[in-house]
C-alpha cells in the first residue's frame, strides 16, 4: 500500500512539474514563480486569513516580474538573431563587391597589356620600316 502512495505522489508531482513548465513555455524560473503563487492562492484559501493575502500578493509580483523577464529575454534573442542575420546579409554583399572589383581590376589589367603590346607592336614596325626606309 505504501508503495503505491509514493508511485502515485511522484507521478503526481512530475504531472505538476510539466504543467508548471508547459505553461512558463519552457523558462523554470517563471514555472517556480507561479506555481508558489498557486501554493500561496490555496494556503490563503485554506486558511481564510488576510495575512495570507499579503503572501499571495507578493507570490503574484513575483510572477509578473519572472514572466515580463522571460520575454525580455525572448526579445533579446529574437533582436540578436536578428542582427546575426544582417551581418551575413552584409558580408555576403562585401564578398560580392570585393569580387567584382577582382574582376574588373584584372580586366582593365588585361586592356592594358594589350594596348602596350599594340603600342610595342606599332612602335616596333615603324622602326623596322624606319630601317629600310635608312637602308640600315
Amino acid at each position: 500500500m505504501s508503495r503505491k502512495v509514493v508511485g502515485y505522489t511522484g507521478l503526481l508531482a512530475i504531472g505538476a512539474g510539466t504543467y508548471y513548465l508547459y505553461n512558463a513555455g519552457g523558462d523554470p524560473k517563471l514555472a517556480e514563480k507561479q506555481f508558489e503563487h498557486d501554493a500561496a492562492r490555496a494556503s490563503a484559501k485554506v486558511r481564510g486569513e488576510l495575512p495570507g493575502r499579503e503572501k499571495e500578493a507578493k507570490k503574484a509580483g513575483e510572477e509578473g516580474f519572472e514572466a515580463i523577464r522571460s520575454k525580455a529575454k525572448e526579445l533579446s534573442n529574437d533582436a540578436k538573431a536578428e542582427a546575426d542575420k544582417a551581418a551575413a546579409k552584409f558580408e555576403s554583399y562585401r564578398q560580392d563587391a570585393a569580387k567584382k572589383l577582382d574582376e574588373t581590376r584584372r580586366e582593365t589589367g588585361k586592356e592594358l597589356n594589350s594596348a602596350v603590346d599594340k603600342f610595342d607592336k606599332s612602335v616596333t614596325e615603324g622602326a623596322r620600316k624606319s630601317k629600310g626606309w635608312f637602308g640600315w
